[in-house]
């Protein structure tokens, strides 16, 4: 298997991106807490090597697996309800080597095994799609884990994998036929719910997470002001930055960053750290990184030798754009907060390492392409869409 790689086809751009978007994060989160700076750049050599070890595994040989993958991710999922630690309300985490040891989100992995369940799945359906069987039997596999990741609660998560299962049918081949019938469905049943969940006292969802959509609806509300205190100083210290920044690790009491005036800011408010130390130079950097990471793992997946390796690449591009988009509406006051890292940027080992799993199966995907077979036509990804 190795002796058929070729050097030529292993995607180095893609792997300078994710060392040049690692460093950023390895900068911001050391200038945020510079005690958990030397735990994120071991955890992105980790990550790196990892990537690096998962690029050579033959994704084709895993999906064989996809049943297991997925039995193995409902029992983390169940394992982190069972024997999981409760930090704010929520059991997401389980400790590993007591108290001097780590903690890991079985759910960050989660996503990943998902995408790879599905792209099995998917690939095996691919002529029955668009039959109601098919479309329901999909739904109900999502629904099982998906049930367990918001009994965490984790309602962030939830609306992350939903949203990535819905790229990953699109990108499948759902026609838009079924895709309209869907939507005249889920959007009013979208806007029964909001409105239940802020016109009355229904708990649909848990009480922190109601003050959070109650506090981005009305933040100058007294009752949620205390809760806005968070966006609002984000949304300042990213203005404060203007064009080029304040400078890292600057000592300016006043920063946001600083003066600790937002909490979690090595986490889900990064980009605040972003705006306020490195300005609109540094913001536009870091969303150029990402967007060509994207743009990698979709041009990949054009070139990937079946639909299964065409839906990871579009799955782990997903995951990136998606956690990236809410990561920074949230940082600058557009959604409301959720607790979304800013993928390898924000520090979290498990979301990093998870990510970096991802991108080796990506960028075994791009090896297997047309130079892989000796130059047969590789797999054309058409769809005729209903």
């Amino acid at each position: 298997m190795l002796k058929q790689y070729k050097l030529k086809d292993y995607n180095f751009r893609l792997i300078l991106l994710l060392v040049a978007i690692s460093i950023f994060g390895i900068l911001l989160v050391g200038s945020a807490d510079p005690a958990l700076q030397k735990r994120q750049m071991v955890g992105v050599i980790g990550g790196l090597i990892l990537m690096f070890i998962v690029s050579l595994m033959d994704y084709s040989w895993i999906l064989n697996f996809y049943w297991l993958i997925y039995i193995l991710n409902l029992g983390l999922l169940l394992l982190v309800l069972v024997t999981g630690d409760t930090k704010k309300g929520a059991s997401r985490w389980i400790q590993i080597g007591g108290d001097n040891g780590f903690q890991f989100q079985p759910t960050e992995v989660a996503k990943i095994m998902l995408i790879l369940f599905f792209a099995m799945f998917l690939m095996k359906h691919e002529e029955d799609l668009n039959t109601l069987k098919t479309i329901v039997k999909a739904v109900i596999l999502l629904a099982i884990p998906l049930a367990l990741v918001i009994r965490q609660p984790d309602l962030k998560n939830t609306i992350t994998i939903g949203i990535i299962f819905c790229i990953l049918m699109y990108v499948a081949g759902l026609s838009y036929k079924i895709i309209g019938g869907i939507l005249l469905v889920v959007i009013p049943l979208i806007l029964i719910a909001f409105f239940l969940i802020t016109q009355t006292d229904l708990e649909i969802i848990d009480s922190y997470q109601k003050e959070r959509i109650m506090t981005f609806l009305d933040p100058e509300n007294e009752e949620y002001s205390e809760s806005a205190i968070q966006q609002n100083n984000s949304i300042t210290a990213i203005g404060s930055g203007q064009l080029t920044g304040k400078g890292l690790n600057n000592n300016k009491v006043s920063s946001s960053n600083k003066g600790n005036f937002v909490a979690e800011i090595q986490n889900d408010f990064i980009f605040a750290v972003a705006g306020e130390e490195l300005g609109f130079v540094g913001c536009f950097a870091i969303l150029l990184l990402l967007f060509f990471i994207v743009y990698e793992c979709i041009r990949m997946g054009r070139r990937a030798k079946d639909s299964a390796g065409h839906t990871i690449c579009c799955g782990v591009a997903s995951l990136v754009a998606v956690q990236s988009f809410i990561n920074i509406c949230v940082a600058t006051g557009l959604l409301p907060n959720t607790g979304t890292p800013l993928p390898f940027v924000s520090y979290g080992l498990t979301s990093l390492f998870s990510l970096f799993i991802g991108m080796g199966l990506v960028l075994n995907v791009g090896l297997q392409n047309r130079n892989y077979y000796g130059g047969e036509k590789a797999y054309e990804h058409r769809i005729h869409r209903a």
